[in-house]
């Protein structure tokens, strides 16, 4: 159980993770089976890697593309949100111009 708090986002610590290219920044909250992250691409930012996780990803700010193992593309721009589930669909960031992220993920989306 996860009892009512609030989170203040500027007192968690921003943690860099180096892209193909570009950079990501993290701040990230774990509780049981859950993980909520405010993530931050910079500038021609794609990822390292292809993640075969689940995620609830709303964009917040600017856009980005999540490429698919298939070859598909799907832009995600700001007030917009994408869900999947683990083993679904493997995928991978790429954004041009930046874009600031909220994930969540977690047991829920076995």
């Amino acid at each position: 159980m996860i009892p009512f708090q609030t989170i203040d986002w500027t007192s968690i610590e921003k943690v860099e993770h180096k892209g193909e290219t570009g950079m990501s920044f993290w701040q990230t909250i774990h509780f049981p089976g859950l993980r909520l992250r405010l993530v931050e691409y910079s500038k021609d930012y794609l990822a390292d890697h292809w993640c075969p996780l689940g995620h609830i990803v709303h964009c917040l700010s600017g856009e980005f593309v999540s490429e698919l193992s298939t070859g598909e593309k799907i832009k995600l721009s700001e007030n917009e949100t994408y869900i999947v589930s683990n083993g679904a669909s493997s995928h991978r960031s790429l954004s041009r111009g930046g874009t600031k992220l909220l994930i969540v993920d977690g047991d829920f989306l076995k």
